[in-house]
């Protein structure tokens, strides 16, 4: 996987003032741009909580609560251009939420779900060990990676340094590197740790 930005600045920034004019509109009133802002972000939105929370219905409720409360507190935006940060932090809080309550109800010897969605054999291998980070470097490489964001705004949207972003980033890559590449028997350590 080629973890460097390879989209055009243009095509993001024409996404930005898109999302910036529609979150103007909702934050006005209108629910039909309200709708279309989520419609263009219901995607990266769906994959990062699939990203914390593993289970499909869990996602949906994450997803679900978060589009009530945007739609909810819309008036609240202060800066229209980070309306999509502003999103995202919802959804996190949303999702810390249902974890905490699975935490509270959840059963001793309870198996969690695991998921595995793509055909080619290399993605899944690489979204298996995105899986297996830790929480912290997991979201660092959605957000910057797999959703394409700038390190700024992933920065805002988990509420560290850009540093801090940086640094796991690093880290997440070393890990990575690690589990997937192969080793003297031919198969990565990420194989090799679950055989044993």
């Amino acid at each position: 996987m080629n973890m460097e930005n390879s989209r055009p600045a243009d095509v993001g920034s024409s996404k930005t003032i898109e999302l910036t004019k529609l979150a103007g509109l909702a934050r006005q009133g209108d629910a039909e741009a309200f709708v279309e802002l989520i419609q263009m972000l219901k995607g990266p939105l769906y994959r990062t909580a699939r990203t914390i929370l593993k289970g499909d219905e869990e996602c949906a409720d994450a997803l679900q609560e978060t589009i009530l409360k945007a739609y909810q507190s819309i008036c609240s935006l202060r800066d229209l251009q980070y309306v999509k940060t502003w999103l995202y932090r919802i959804l996190i809080n949303e999702c810390n939420t249902i974890i905490r309550m699975r935490v509270r109800q959840s059963l001793p010897g309870a198996l969690p779900e695991t998921a595995a969605d793509s055909s080619a054999y290399r993605d899944v291998e690489l979204r298996e060990a995105i899986d297996q980070l830790e929480e912290p470097l997991r979201l660092v490489v959605l957000l910057v990676y797999l959703e394409d964001m700038k390190i700024a705004d992933a920065a805002a949207i988990l509420g560290i340094s850009e540093g801090a972003v940086k640094m796991r980033l690093q880290r997440s890559k070393t890990r990575l590197r690690s589990w997937l590449e192969p080793n003297s028997e031919g198969r990565g350590t990420h194989e090799a740790r679950q055989c044993r």
